[in-house]
């Protein structure tokens, strides 16, 4: 059944765009996956990734993206999501979502659990750990909904760098939604993707 902005509780504006891979939005979107893993980016205020909101528009970057970076699987709908790209003149979102879950990765053996359940390649996501080892990963199960109708603001400079967060200076309104995953579906994945941490940490 599908299911409009309201029942799916997206709400009817959005002030909050997280910065996303173009490409991990496309995994989340068609729900391929529920994870992202952050570590921030090399502007961030605080230096370091932070979860400050629990519910976004999901901006697509496409810069970095290599297809040596991906799972094979993921690497293959690179070009597809390259040649999409919009007009540098405004901010187009497709996604809305809603953090159902989150949690420090600071080991190989967590990183490693969570492997089967997102879409970088192994030797990327160890990248990633050990950038700024003092600091740890940040694995996030996002609940997505695709927008029924794109929804776009205009670009402003505020919105340029290599950061995470976007407060949205021009009120983005929200159509009808609808999640790429049933709730039985989603719901099973999360908990996959916790009980393959959980059970990582207790195997230390």
């Amino acid at each position: 059944m599908t299911q409009t902005a309201q029942r799916a509780g997206v709400p009817a504006t959005c002030a909050v765009a997280l910065k996303e891979w173009a490409v991990a939005i496309e995994a989340l979107g068609t729900g391929c996956t529920a994870l992202i893993i952050r570590k921030g980016g090399i502007r961030e205020e605080s230096k370091r990734f932070e979860l400050r909101h629990d519910e976004c528009l999901l901006f697509p970057s496409f810069e970095h993206q290599q297809a040596d970076l991906l799972r094979p699987e993921h690497a293959a709908t690179l070009g597809h999501v390259l040649a999409e790209a919009p007009a540098a003149d405004a901010l187009r979102f497709t996604h809305y979502a809603q953090v159902h879950d989150a949690f420090p990765v600071r080991e190989q053996a967590e990183l490693d659990a969570l492997a089967p359940h997102h879409i970088w390649s192994d030797a990327y996501a160890t990248q990633r750990l050990r950038w700024r080892p003092a600091q740890a990963l940040t694995a996030i199960v996002l609940r997505v909904w695709r927008l029924a109708e794109p929804v776009s603001v205009p670009w402003r400079p505020e919105y340029s760098g290599c950061k995470s967060w976007l407060a949205l200076l021009d009120e983005a309104r929200l159509s009808a939604a609808t999640p790429p995953m049933t709730d039985e579906a989603f719901a099973a994945e999360a908990a996959a993707i916790r009980a393959a941490y959980d059970g990582a940490q207790a195997a230390r």
